[in-house]
């Protein structure tokens, strides 16, 4: 099996995701997994979440560059990244993966402010007198 690339994006983050046979070791932005979350739990959680839904937590290496956007964006980055890595890694992961939505690409953003208004949809305090 050789190295596998994918890229995933969630808001404004981009994940750039190479997966190779190994031992469950996953760095992210030349830190461990880790060092790189601290104390943010569930969301290590989710990272991981589709290599415990393929059972593959320790028979491959994870290495992963993020950009953009925060720790959430960027987390949710990887996990698509991880996900779509997996399906190129062994097409049969993709029926595993596909109805937790792990494939799909969150595609809610910011909405862009508006002319005229403080923010995209807020007005500014309207004075009777």
């Amino acid at each position: 099996m050789a190295k596998t690339y994918a890229t995933g994006r969630r808001k404004t983050s981009i994940a750039k995701v190479w997966m190779t046979p190994g031992t469950g070791k996953i760095t992210v932005n030349g830190l461990s997994l880790d060092a790189w979350l601290g104390g943010l739990e569930a969301k290590k959680l989710r990272v991981t979440q589709p290599l415990s839904l393929t059972k593959q937590d320790t028979s491959v290496d994870i290495t992963a560059k993020t950009t953009g956007g925060g720790f959430s964006g960027q987390s949710d980055a990887l996990r698509h990244g991880i996900s779509r890595a997996l399906c190129a890694f062994d097409p049969a992961f993709r029926p595993v993966l596909k109805p937790y939505g792990m494939l799909t690409r969150d595609s809610r953003i910011v909405e862009r402010k508006k002319p005229g208004r403080r923010k995209a949809r807020r007005s500014r305090q309207f004075s009777k007198r």
